[in-house]
């Protein structure tokens, strides 16, 4: 269990085929049910607090198979005993009314232990395929925020009354209402104005792409100003893929394979459509605006956070992400199952110790 101060660790769920990579490396990673249950106890022994399922509805971008992320999370839950996991959910394939209902159960099931990732969607191919409506981009936010606040009226409110641009109730009573007070937390991502504005005004945690210190730093500064004047407190996580290795040599060069062996057709077809999806925001940048080639190989720009090297290097990079405002990292791994078992046993121990070291010089 970590502390208020401690900072904190999520891990991807890889209930996708072809792991957190868009590479032909080997992955010692699978996306079977029997690996993940086995992933999600080893990671909840590692120090690991939470895990976030990821969803899709068709095949792309190597991952050409996909588990449903709610009934997923669920059966997670079932196989562990501290381990909290985040659902991803798609406003307009899923409505507020079930999506409250399906994940108050699955909180009482589990003790209070589901969390909610809204995703406002970023692949109108996608939306197309399933024949759901693809507003344009700051309109997706709209219909986002709409979702989020109906979600957490149900859950708090009885008689919830609501009257949005895409959702309307009245008078709704949902019983029971979840185990967490207030809420089931909610979670979000993206990197634009409009995500920013909606997670400073509603979100309970803002998920923020790959990036250096100082770039996560304006981003934060940003929020938590916006947050202020809505009187809304928001925590951060940002995604990083660790390589954690005993030299930093070894490091690298897991990072030059991953990067040589990139499934290159895969890469660019994804770097075409997430920039359509940025393109149509006001501001002309969407999640992976300045992302290279080499960033989308790791399609969070994971490899931007530098978490890459060794132990006490990995250590040291993350107490300085906690020190300009993260409050979570979440994680991608190459080997998933032994990189968590080693994340757990090298690198977490000196995290602590430096946390522990800060404290006392604050003290």
């Amino acid at each position: 269990m970590t502390t208020k101060t401690e900072i904190q660790f999520a891990y991807w769920v890889p209930n996708v085929s072809g792991g957190l990579v868009v590479s032909n490396i080997e992955q010692r990673t699978n996306w079977s049910y029997e690996y993940n249950v086995s992933l999600a106890q080893a990671a909840e022994k590692n120090g690991f607090s939470y895990a976030l399922t990821q969803i899709r509805f068709t095949a792309g971008y190597g991952a050409e198979n996909q588990h449903e992320s709610v009934s997923f999370s669920q059966a997670l839950l079932a196989k562990t005993e501290n381990l909290r996991v985040i659902a991803a959910i798609l406003p307009g394939p899923w409505k507020p009314a079930l999506a409250a209902k399906q994940l108050a159960t699955i909180d009482y099931i589990s003790n209070g232990r589901i969390a909610i990732n809204v995703v406002s969607g970023w692949f109108k191919g996608e939306f197309d395929a399933i024949g759901e409506e693809w507003p344009e981009h700051d309109e997706r936010y709209v219909r986002s925020e709409e979702f989020i606040r109906s979600i957490k009226g149900i859950w708090t409110q009885d008689q919830f009354s609501f009257d949005g641009k895409y959702y309307q109730f009245k008078d709704y009573t949902l019983k029971p209402k979840p185990i967490q007070q207030p809420h089931i937390e909610v979670f979000q991502g993206g990197t634009s104005r409009a995500a920013r504005d909606m997670a400073s005004r509603v979100s309970d945690w803002y998920f923020a792409n790959g990036n250096t210190v100082d770039g996560i730093k304006a981003q934060i500064d940003d929020l938590r100003s916006k947050a202020k004047a809505n009187n809304h407190q928001v925590k951060v996580g940002i995604n990083a893929f660790i390589i954690a290795r005993d030299t930093e040599e070894e490091a690298k060069a897991v990072l030059e394979e991953i990067i040589a062996k990139a499934n290159v057709e895969a890469v660019q077809a994804f770097d075409d459509a997430t920039r359509q999806a940025g393109a149509a925001s006001p501001e002309g940048e969407g999640n992976w605006a300045k992302s290279t080639f080499d960033d989308l190989v790791q399609y969070n720009d994971g490899f931007k956070t530098n978490l890459i090297g060794t132990p006490q290097q990995i250590a040291e990079r993350i107490v300085a992400l906690k020190n300009v405002g993260v409050d979570l990292i979440l994680s991608g791994f190459l080997h998933f199952i032994e990189e968590v078992e080693y994340f757990g046993e090298k690198v977490l121990p000196l995290v602590r110790e430096l946390e522990q070291q800060q404290e006392k010089k604050l003290a």
